[in-house]
């Protein structure tokens, strides 16, 4: 994922200031024949390209619309693909046109005339990756992606065809794109380590499978590690290799209580990203050991500090 950050601050929608508790991904497309990011995010970055009718969506009301969504995927000036994040998150977007603007992320896939295949490739690929990405950051699994027409079906949006309007030219749909996702978080196992804060995914019903039922509150906090083996050996319940859930912190303070001191499958945690925990004067301390300007060698980094034994991720400032 080519994955660039550029907040629509001008858009009455960010004005606005409403949050959400994420509980989806809404996949869009943007309905008119127009493959580059610049007409919808701006101004140009230097990589964007400039936009000569001042059009995108980076002002109050763009074309007279209370529009606007998390991100979109396209074309950068090069040809490149790119997706760019355009509200936090965790604000409450305009891109539904119904109650699905409380519950759900969405994006916009740029349309070109939607008949090149290897733009559609490369949209749909790209439109994957940042699923994965949200997937992991909220707990979401491949279930929790819908695209607009289904919000429609379901009552939570309005009357619009997208994404099916497209994904079938190419011999794709919606379960694909959800197998897709599917497939890609099931082959990056996560390793956990005494020390390490977690939270419960939302769509994690029993600690282990014939477990105990999960409360709601426990997914309210997040969830310090405390022990990995049980006599020398990993803890398998209901055949999930398990970790022990022995502190309960805070997820505003960074206040560490007695926990919950459950066997928890390892499947059903998500592990928190220092830039999401919040803990006592809400400052972490970071160590850096390089900076690029190409995600290439970023990754490359990364994955030598991960077989030298070392956890690292990627940000993007």
């Amino acid at each position: 994922m080519n994955l660039h950050k550029l907040i629509l601050t001008n858009n009455a929608c960010f004005k606005a200031g409403k949050t959400i508790t994420p509980k989806g991904i809404m996949v869009h497309s943007t309905g008119a024949n127009n493959p580059n990011l610049k007409r919808y995010v701006g101004p140009d970055d230097g990589l964007l390209g400039k936009n000569p009718y001042n059009n995108h969506w980076n002002q109050y009301k763009p074309g007279g619309r209370s529009v606007c969504t998390h991100g979109f995927i396209g074309k950068l000036a090069d040809g490149s693909i790119a997706t760019y994040q355009t509200l936090p998150w965790n604000h409450r977007g305009w891109h539904a046109g119904g109650s699905a603007n409380d519950t759900h992320i969405g994006f916009e896939i740029c349309e070109d005339d939607l008949t090149n295949a290897a733009y559609f490739l490369a949209v749909y690929k790209e439109a994957a990756e940042l699923c994965v990405y949200l997937c992991k950051k909220y707990g979401f699994t491949e279930k929790d992606i819908i695209c607009h027409s289904e919000g429609a079906k379901k009552g939570i949006a309005s009357n619009h065809a997208d994404i099916m309007h497209w994904f079938p030219k190419h011999g794709k749909s919606m379960g694909t794109f959800r197998a897709e996702v599917k497939a890609a978080l099931e082959s990056e196992t996560q390793s956990f380590e005494i020390g390490d804060v977690v939270f419960i995914k939302q769509s994690a019903t029993r600690y282990y499978p014939g477990g105990p039922t999960i409360p709601d509150w426990v997914k309210e906090s997040y969830h310090k590690i405390t022990g990995i083996l049980y006599a020398g050996k990993e803890v398998v319940k209901g055949g999930k290799p398990c970790v022990l859930l022995g502190k309960k912190i805070n997820k505003k303070t960074g206040e560490e209580t007695a926990g919950i001191l459950t066997w928890t499958a390892v499947d059903e945690l998500t592990l928190v990203e220092s830039d999401d925990d919040t803990t006592g004067d809400g400052k972490y301390y970071k160590v850096q050991v390089g900076a690029f300007s190409k995600q290439e060698n970023a990754e490359n980094l990364v994955k030598e500090l991960t077989k030298a034994g070392f956890k690292s991720y990627i940000t993007y400032e």
